[in-house]
C-alpha cells in the first residue's frame, strides 16, 4: 500500500530549527534498513521538543519511503485521559489506514506485534512521561519492520535508557542571536529592527 503523507504544521517562526533537524538526522542513520532505529529527544518543558519532532517527521516523509506513519501527540495527557489502549488504537489505525479498535493494553500489544512486524514505519511518541507508555506502544524493536524509525520526546531522559534508547538528542535553549531574532519577529513582525 502506498501512503500519501501529509506534513505537519511545525511552527509559525521556526528560528534555529533547521540545524537541529540536521543534527537529529545524523543520529538516525536513515537509509540503514537493517534494523529499527529508536531515538530520544529530551529537554525541559516548553523548549521545543515537539516542534523539533514535527520538523524531523516532515523531513523524513519527504525523503524516505515508509509503509505507515503515526505522530502520537501528547502521550502523557492522552494516556491519562483515555488510556493506553486508545493510543494503541490510534497507532494501528493510522499506520494501517483502517479503523482498528483495541479493548485492552494486552490486546493492543498483540495486535501491534502481529500487524506491524514487517512494516517499515515512522512513529513519533510525543511527551512520554512513564515507562509503561513506551512498553505498551513501542515495546521492542522487533515489533516493527526493518528501516522503521521510532522517535520519543520526553522531559525525563531517564526513561530512555531502560527502554534501550541509546541515541539521544538534548534540545537546548536558543543561542543569543536566534533568541534575539525570535524576539524581534514576535515583537515587531519582522526579521530586523531598523536602527
Amino acid at each position: 500500500m502506498k501512503i500519501n503523507p501529509a506534513s505537519l504544521h511545525v511552527a509559525d517562526l521556526p528560528v534555529g530549527l533547521e540545524s537541529k533537524v540536521q543534527e537529529v538526522r545524523k543520529l538516525l542513520d536513515v537509509g540503514n534498513d537493517d534494523g529499527v532505529c529508536m531515538i530520544g529527544i529530551h529537554g525541559m518543558g516548553g523548549i521545543g521538543k515537539s516542534t523539533l519532532a514535527r520538523a524531523v517527521y516532515n523531513d523524513l516523509i519527504i525523503t524516505e519511503n515508509f509503509d505507515g506513519l503515526c505522530f502520537l501527540e501528547n502521550v502523557r495527557e492522552s494516556s491519562n485521559n483515555h488510556g493506553l489502549q486508545h493510543l494503541q488504537s490510534i497507532l494501528l489505525s493510522e499506520i494501517l489506514g483502517e479503523d482498528i479498535k483495541v479493548r485492552s493494553k494486552q490486546q493492543g500489544i498483540s495486535k501491534i506485534q502481529s500487524m506491524l512486524k514487517g512494516k517499515k514505519v515512522l512513529l513519533i511518541l510525543d511527551d512520554v512521561d512513564k515507562p509503561q507508555q513506551l512498553q505498551t506502544i513501542a515495546g521492542r524493536r522487533d515489533w516493527f519492520g526493518p528501516g522503521s524509525i521510532i522517535i520519543i520526546t520526553t522531559r525525563d531522559k531517564q526513561l530512555l535508557a531502560p527502554h534501550g534508547v541509546k541515541k539521544r538528542y538534548e534540545v537546548e535553549v536558543l543561542n543569543q542571536n536566534a533568541a534575539l531574532q525570535l524576539l524581534t519577529w514576535n515583537a515587531f513582525k519582522r526579521e530586523k529592527i531598523d536602527p
